[in-house]
């Protein structure tokens, strides 16, 4: 890549403006970076042409597929990248308020719905002074850009600088509706089948599911647990749920067929700067304290 020369500036950069130009980068277009930061897209377009201004430099290429970085915008982008992370290290090293202030959890839907919602609860509770902000998607919050303080994921955190524990290991079962005509479930022929989609056909339950149902047929595909679950419920098909969820709907029942899906470990990491707030640490530490228990 051709090195660039910037320009002097006519203006004062201002660093909110590089974490404009950091999110569109990132997202690609206006619209993605707005809803990253929490900004309006007009606003975002505003702060890009102010520092497009202020270093006199074009930093991204506007096509109808999104925003393309010029040469300028690489040449700066690892730069506003090292610029982020110490800002972002200031604000760590001077996170601890007590047992006071907010902590920002990030885990996959459905645990977040029925295994973190209703202890948050109690936890909030007790804690008055804490606000817990709960993220539940599929999407990997980074621990690093301070997205999210604590996160629960089904892998190993690979991460630079995150301290992590396994929190448990979560059970799976095969379910179907309570009270439903039993089918015969020696090779799946006949059966049909609640799945992950296709972006998740690597995981060890729709291996298993290959293995002891192969004749079974997939009659509907989602990457939501809980979806899968509901359509189960309706009669769809037949689902590999985890118990932490399956058990809790009290109209479907697990079914033996002498060998369990495999379990899976649940991870909890958070960065390794946060490690003496105390909020934090009361947080995961009764957390952690539920899950040894149940």
């Amino acid at each position: 890549m051709n090195k660039v020369k910037l320009q002097s500036m006519n203006q004062p950069m201002d660093w909110s403006d590089l974490k404009v130009f950091l999110a569109i980068a990132r997202a690609g277009t206006l619209a993605g970076a707005a809803k990253a930061i929490g900004q309006t897209q007009p606003t975002m377009g505003r702060r890009l042409r102010a520092l497009e201004g202020a270093l006199g430099q074009i930093l991204f290429q506007r096509s109808t597929g999104g925003f393309v970085l010029t040469d300028a915008g690489q040449a700066i982008l690892a730069h506003a990248e090292r610029m982020e992370e110490e800002a972002l290290a200031v604000t760590r090293a001077t996170a601890d308020g007590g047992l006071s202030g907010e902590i920002r959890l990030a885990s996959s839907d459905w645990f977040g719905a029925h295994v973190l919602a209703p202890l948050l609860a109690r936890f909030t509770q007790a804690h008055p002074g804490i606000t817990v902000e709960l993220l539940t998607d599929q999407r990997r919050y980074s621990l690093a850009r301070r997205e999210a303080d604590l996160a629960f994921r089904i892998a190993r955190f690979d991460e630079p600088d995150v301290i992590q524990r396994k929190a448990l290991t979560m059970g799976y079962a095969l379910y179907g509706p309570r009270g439903a005509a039993p089918v015969s479930l020696r090779d799946g022929a006949g059966v049909s089948l609640v799945t992950m989609d296709e972006a998740f056909s690597d995981l060890p339950d729709r291996a298993w599911l290959r293995r002891v149902l192969p004749k079974a047929r997939i009659a509907l595909r989602s990457n939501n647990r809980d979806v899968q679950a509901q359509a189960c419920l309706a009669g769809a098909g037949l689902a590999v749920l985890p118990r932490l969820l399956g058990d809790r709907v009290s109209a479907l029942q697990a079914l033996d067929l002498g060998e369990a899906p495999p379990s899976r470990d649940v991870w909890v990491g958070y960065h390794r700067d946060l490690k003496r707030v105390a909020r934090l640490r009361t947080l995961l530490d009764f957390l952690l304290e539920h899950f040894a228990v149940s």
